[in-house]
Protein backbone atom coordinates (compact mmCIF):
# COMPACT_ATOMS: atom_id res chain seq x y z
CA UNK A 1 0.00 0.00 0.00
CA UNK A 2 1.66 3.43 -1.38
CA UNK A 3 1.51 6.52 1.02
CA UNK A 4 1.79 9.51 -0.69
CA UNK A 5 4.70 11.79 0.39
CA UNK A 6 5.35 15.38 -0.55
CA UNK A 7 7.30 18.37 1.23
CA UNK A 8 6.31 19.21 4.04
CA UNK A 9 5.12 15.49 5.15
CA UNK A 10 7.88 13.22 8.07
CA UNK A 11 8.89 10.10 7.73
CA UNK A 12 8.85 8.30 10.98
CA UNK A 13 11.00 4.77 11.10
CA UNK A 14 9.27 1.68 11.96
CA UNK A 15 10.19 0.55 14.75
CA UNK A 16 11.76 -2.23 14.02
CA UNK A 17 13.89 -0.80 11.85
CA UNK A 18 17.60 -1.78 12.73
CA UNK A 19 19.98 0.48 10.07
CA UNK A 20 22.09 3.04 12.11
CA UNK A 21 21.02 5.86 10.30
CA UNK A 22 17.79 6.01 10.69
CA UNK A 23 16.74 3.64 13.65
CA UNK A 24 14.17 5.40 15.07
CA UNK A 25 14.21 8.58 13.40
CA UNK A 26 12.12 11.33 12.66
CA UNK A 27 13.03 12.42 8.60
CA UNK A 28 11.42 16.02 7.61
CA UNK A 29 10.89 16.37 4.39
CA UNK A 30 11.71 19.70 2.55
CA UNK A 31 12.17 18.44 -1.31
CA UNK A 32 10.49 15.71 -2.91
CA UNK A 33 9.76 15.17 -7.25
CA UNK A 34 10.79 13.13 -10.04
CA UNK A 35 14.74 13.76 -9.20
CA UNK A 36 14.08 12.78 -5.98
CA UNK A 37 13.73 13.62 -2.15
CA UNK A 38 15.99 15.25 0.18
CA UNK A 39 15.25 15.84 4.10
CA UNK A 40 16.61 16.14 7.62
CA UNK A 41 16.50 13.66 10.62
CA UNK A 42 15.01 15.60 13.42
CA UNK A 43 15.74 13.79 16.35
CA UNK A 44 19.43 13.32 15.79
CA UNK A 45 21.34 15.37 18.29
CA UNK A 46 25.66 15.43 18.19
CA UNK A 47 27.94 16.69 20.27
CA UNK A 48 28.67 19.68 18.19
CA UNK A 49 27.94 23.08 18.45
CA UNK A 50 27.39 26.65 15.91
CA UNK A 51 31.01 28.28 16.53
CA UNK A 52 32.94 24.50 16.23
CA UNK A 53 31.69 24.15 13.41
CA UNK A 54 31.44 28.07 11.39
CA UNK A 55 34.36 30.01 12.55
CA UNK A 56 34.05 33.16 14.44
CA UNK A 57 30.47 33.32 14.90
CA UNK A 58 29.51 34.69 18.30
CA UNK A 59 26.57 34.08 19.73
CA UNK A 60 25.53 34.04 23.50
CA UNK A 61 23.07 31.01 22.14
CA UNK A 62 23.80 27.75 22.26
CA UNK A 63 22.87 26.41 19.04
CA UNK A 64 22.66 22.11 18.99
CA UNK A 65 23.44 20.89 15.92
CA UNK A 66 21.93 17.65 14.43
CA UNK A 67 22.69 15.27 12.30
CA UNK A 68 20.80 15.46 9.25
CA UNK A 69 21.69 12.22 7.75
CA UNK A 70 24.41 9.99 5.60
CA UNK A 71 24.54 12.11 2.65
CA UNK A 72 27.49 15.08 1.85
CA UNK A 73 28.44 14.76 5.52
CA UNK A 74 30.53 17.60 5.17
CA UNK A 75 27.48 20.01 4.70
CA UNK A 76 26.05 21.95 6.74
CA UNK A 77 22.29 23.19 6.23
CA UNK A 78 19.23 24.59 8.34
CA UNK A 79 15.45 24.72 9.42
CA UNK A 80 13.89 27.84 10.66
CA UNK A 81 10.58 29.48 11.60
CA UNK A 82 11.90 32.99 10.76
CA UNK A 83 11.71 32.91 6.82
CA UNK A 84 10.12 36.32 7.39
CA UNK A 85 13.66 37.77 8.61
CA UNK A 86 15.88 35.55 6.00
CA UNK A 87 16.01 36.22 2.47
CA UNK A 88 16.54 33.45 -0.24
CA UNK A 89 14.43 30.52 2.75
CA UNK A 90 12.41 28.01 1.22
CA UNK A 91 9.13 27.81 2.63
CA UNK A 92 8.58 23.78 2.96
CA UNK A 93 4.95 25.23 5.13
CA UNK A 94 3.65 27.56 7.57
CA UNK A 95 6.54 28.02 10.29
CA UNK A 96 8.99 25.60 8.80
CA UNK A 97 11.95 27.29 6.40
CA UNK A 98 14.71 25.71 4.48
CA UNK A 99 18.12 27.46 3.64
CA UNK A 100 18.90 30.95 3.07
CA UNK A 101 20.94 33.48 2.24
CA UNK A 102 23.90 32.46 5.04
CA UNK A 103 25.94 35.91 5.70
CA UNK A 104 22.32 37.02 6.75
CA UNK A 105 21.57 34.96 8.94
CA UNK A 106 24.97 34.91 10.45
CA UNK A 107 24.29 38.70 10.87
CA UNK A 108 20.88 37.83 12.22
CA UNK A 109 22.21 35.16 15.10
CA UNK A 110 25.28 37.91 15.86
CA UNK A 111 22.86 40.45 16.32
CA UNK A 112 20.19 38.25 18.43
CA UNK A 113 17.55 38.24 16.71
CA UNK A 114 17.63 34.31 15.76
CA UNK A 115 17.46 32.15 18.69
CA UNK A 116 17.91 28.68 19.62
CA UNK A 117 14.21 28.06 19.84
CA UNK A 118 14.03 29.60 15.81
CA UNK A 119 16.87 27.24 14.24
CA UNK A 120 18.18 23.65 13.59
CA UNK A 121 21.51 23.04 12.09
CA UNK A 122 21.98 19.77 10.37
CA UNK A 123 25.13 18.01 9.13
CA UNK A 124 24.36 16.14 6.02
CA UNK A 125 21.39 14.93 4.59
CA UNK A 126 18.84 12.16 3.92
CA UNK A 127 18.36 11.38 0.27
CA UNK A 128 16.47 9.05 -2.09
CA UNK A 129 16.82 9.13 -5.76
CA UNK A 130 13.83 9.03 -7.89
CA UNK A 131 11.27 5.80 -6.88
CA UNK A 132 13.67 5.07 -4.36
CA UNK A 133 11.61 6.20 -1.14
CA UNK A 134 8.46 5.00 -2.60
CA UNK A 135 9.91 1.41 -2.73
CA UNK A 136 10.84 1.94 0.87
CA UNK A 137 7.17 2.82 2.18
CA UNK A 138 6.25 -0.08 -0.52
CA UNK A 139 8.42 -2.33 2.01
CA UNK A 140 6.70 -0.53 5.02
CA UNK A 141 10.02 1.18 6.19
CA UNK A 142 8.33 4.44 6.59
CA UNK A 143 5.11 5.93 8.54
CA UNK A 144 4.36 9.20 6.74
CA UNK A 145 2.65 11.94 8.85
CA UNK A 146 2.21 16.11 8.66
CA UNK A 147 5.38 18.04 9.70
CA UNK A 148 4.33 20.40 12.35
CA UNK A 149 6.80 23.23 13.13
CA UNK A 150 6.64 22.26 17.19
CA UNK A 151 8.49 18.85 16.68
CA UNK A 152 11.53 20.85 15.08
CA UNK A 153 11.22 23.98 17.30
CA UNK A 154 9.62 22.80 20.69
CA UNK A 155 10.00 19.19 21.44
CA UNK A 156 12.74 17.43 22.61
CA UNK A 157 14.48 15.32 20.08
CA UNK A 158 15.09 11.92 22.19
CA UNK A 159 11.42 12.12 22.76
CA UNK A 160 10.03 12.76 18.81
CA UNK A 161 9.68 9.54 17.73
CA UNK A 162 7.36 8.66 20.27
CA UNK A 163 5.97 11.78 20.15
CA UNK A 164 4.80 12.33 16.79
CA UNK A 165 3.68 8.82 16.63
CA UNK A 166 1.38 8.76 19.64
CA UNK A 167 0.15 12.34 17.90
CA UNK A 168 -1.04 10.22 14.96
CA UNK A 169 -3.18 7.71 17.34
CA UNK A 170 -5.09 4.72 17.02
CA UNK A 171 -2.57 2.16 16.66
CA UNK A 172 0.13 4.30 16.35
CA UNK A 173 -0.25 5.06 19.73
CA UNK A 174 0.76 1.64 20.73
CA UNK A 175 3.22 1.14 18.08
CA UNK A 176 4.71 4.54 20.25
CA UNK A 177 5.59 2.49 23.83
CA UNK A 178 7.66 -0.64 21.77
CA UNK A 179 10.60 -0.86 23.56
CA UNK A 180 13.86 0.36 21.71
CA UNK A 181 15.25 -2.83 22.65
CA UNK A 182 14.15 -5.77 20.36
CA UNK A 183 14.56 -8.36 23.37
CA UNK A 184 12.12 -6.37 25.29
CA UNK A 185 9.41 -6.54 23.16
Amino acid sequence: MSQEVSAGNILIAQPFMEEGNFKRSVIGLTEHGEEGTVGFILNKPINLKLPEMVQGVKSDEDFSVYFGGPVATDTIHYIHNVGDLLEESIKIKNGIYWGGNFDKLIFLIESGLILKNNIRFYVGYSGWSEGQLDGELNSGSWIVSDWYANYTFQSKPKQLWEQVLAHKGDTYSVISRISNHISNN
